[in-house]
Order: structure tokens, then C-alpha cells, then sequence
């Protein structure tokens, strides 16, 4: 199997879907799939998926607060954080626009502003209160009690940035580069990188564990990296009908899921499956996965 980047898969989804990003059928089926799916999972168990589209898919204890699915955007979504509660989340896309939905406060975007670099990732302060958007370059957008701390647009970078992890304190963030690379600003302290290695499918999605210990890197073959936190296990060994595209922690930080680009879902420790899109057909791949 071809593992092609992050970046690849959302320049590839865009050719297929023209600037005619509008719902995707499999939205309502999914949505109703949840209702079967929770039975297997704890009260607070849950997450949810979203697509290039913004359509959203809520598992167990997560609920369908809205979407951007019967939208027609400027770009496609690319990324989606949970709020504090577990109540809300935000949907950011490509021009960094955001869309809020639940109780997540919109504290403002990057959807009127001249980017260099398409925005690639987001994460939210531990308040709830504020988000950061990072940009493939490195660059780095701070809305509401979101502080910048420094970025990586200025550098030479090897690979394009792909995610950013916000530390607990909310004093600072790792950006982690698609070749493993990890860039720690802030009171984010560096505990390792893929960056000098030779991986077998790039890296597609970051986290870290309640306590900001350390982190964990994933692969788009489902390969797990842990620098300073324990591992769960990976889909490295597996094989994958489509390749993993995003990841999420369990609530504790002792469990993790990887969500491949069919919204296949993977689940490791204490993190419990509580269903996927990997039997539906969908108009446009999955690109996120939040905690609920």
C-alpha cells in the first residue's frame, strides 16, 4: 500500500471534489449507527470523526452538535478539537476558517487573512477558551486566551508541519513535521523525534496524555511512536484497507485511537471502540478524530 502524506491526501481529495465541497450521504446513516454502537461502550466513552466535508460522526457519549456537511465551503475542513466539556467542538478548514458548534466559542479565524501556507491542524487551550491553528510551513494563528509562543515558518523545514499539541498549562505546543519532526515552544519540553529516522509511511497525527509528559507520533501505516509516555500498542502489523489519517486520546491519557481515512477506527489501552464509518460509503475521506 502507497502511504500517501497528509498533505497529499487533502490535494488529492480536493481534485476529486472541485470546489464543490457539499454533504456527504453518509453523514445520517452514521449518525444513526451511533445509537447501536454506544451499547458497546462505557457512559464516558466516546469520539467523533469529520470528514474533508465537515460532515461529523458522533460515537457513544459523543453527540452530533452540528456540521458544515450540507455547507458549501471555501476549503475543506481539515481538523476538529473537542471542547473541555465535551460538549461542543470546532471544525477548522484549509483558509482557516473555524466553525463552532455546541459549547465551543467561536474567539475568532484565519479565514480573512492571507495565508502562505494552507492551515493544517488545530488545538484548543486547556480553558477551552482559545484555540491555536498551525499552517504547514510552521506558522502559528492564536485566537482567544491562546498565547503564541513561537513557530516554525521561518525555518527550514524538511517536512511540511502537520499538527500541533498543546500543552496543559497552555504555555506552550509541539508542532510535529510529517517526517516525524518535533519543534517544542513554550514550556512544551522536547522529549524525542522520527525526524532522523527512515520511517516506512509518514507521519500523520500527534498527541500527548493529560500531564503533557511526553507525546505520541502515528503513522499513516498505523505505526505508533511514544517519546516519554507508555505505549498502547499500533496497527503497524495490520492491514489496513486505507491508510490512518488522525488520532485522539482517551480522556485518562492511558489509551489512544487512530482513525484511518474511511473513519475505520482503532482503539488501544483504556480507550474503548465505539463504532466507525468503515462500512459506509463516503463522499469525501475522513481527516480528524476529537475525544469526547
Amino acid at each position: 500500500m502507497a502511504f500517501a502524506s497528509r498533505a497529499g491526501r487533502i490535494v488529492a481529495a480536493l481534485a476529486v471534489a472541485g470546489a464543490a465541497l457539499v454533504g456527504a450521504p453518509g453523514s445520517a446513516p452514521a449518525r444513526e449507527a451511533n445509537a447501536s454502537a454506544a451499547a458497546a461502550c462505557d457512559a464516558d466513552q466516546g469520539y467523533w470523526l469529520t470528514a474533508l466535508d465537515g460532515g461529523v460522526f458522533a460515537y457513544g457519549r459523543a453527540r452530533f452538535l452540528g456540521s458544515t456537511a450540507d455547507q458549501k465551503l471555501n476549503a475543506p475542513v481539515v481538523a476538529i478539537a473537542p471542547t473541555v466539556t465535551g460538549n461542543g467542538y470546532w471544525l477548522a478548514s484549509l483558509d482557516g476558517g473555524i466553525f463552532a458548534f455546541g459549547d465551543a466559542p467561536f474567539r475568532g479565524s484565519a479565514g480573512g487573512t492571507k495565508l502562505n501556507k494552507p492551515i493544517f491542524n488545530m488545538a484548543r487551550t486547556p480553558t477551552g477558551d482559545g484555540y491555536w491553528l498551525v499552517a504547514s510551513d510552521g506558522g502559528v494563528f492564536s485566537f482567544g486566551d491562546a498565547r503564541f509562543y513561537g513557530s516554525a515558518a521561518t525555518l527550514p523545514l524538511e517536512s511540511p508541519i502537520i499538527s500541533i499539541v498543546a500543552t496543559p498549562t497552555s504555555k506552550g505546543y509541539w508542532l510535529v513535521a510529517e517526517d516525524g519532526g518535533v519543534f517544542a515552544y513554550g514550556d512544551a519540553v522536547f522529549r524525542g523525534s522520527t525526524g532522523g529516522q527512515t520511517l516506512n509511511a509518514p507521519i500523520v497525527a500527534a498527541m500527548t496524555n493529560p500531564t503533557g509528559d511526553g507525546y505520541w507520533l502515528v503513522a499513516a501505516d498505523g505505526g505508533v511512536f511514544a517519546f516519554n509516555v507508555p505505549f498502547f500498542g499500533s496497527a503497524g502489523s495490520v492491514p489496513l484497507e486505507l491508510p490512518m489519517i488522525a488520532a485522539a486520546p482517551s480522556r485518562t491519557g492511558s489509551g489512544y485511537r487512530l482513525a484511518a481515512l474511511d473513519g475505520g477506527v482503532f482503539a488501544y489501552g483504556d480507550a474503548q471502540f465505539c463504532g466507525s464509518t468503515g462500512d459506509i460509503q463516503l463522499e469525501l475521506p475522513v481527516i480528524g478524530m476529537a475525544t469526547a
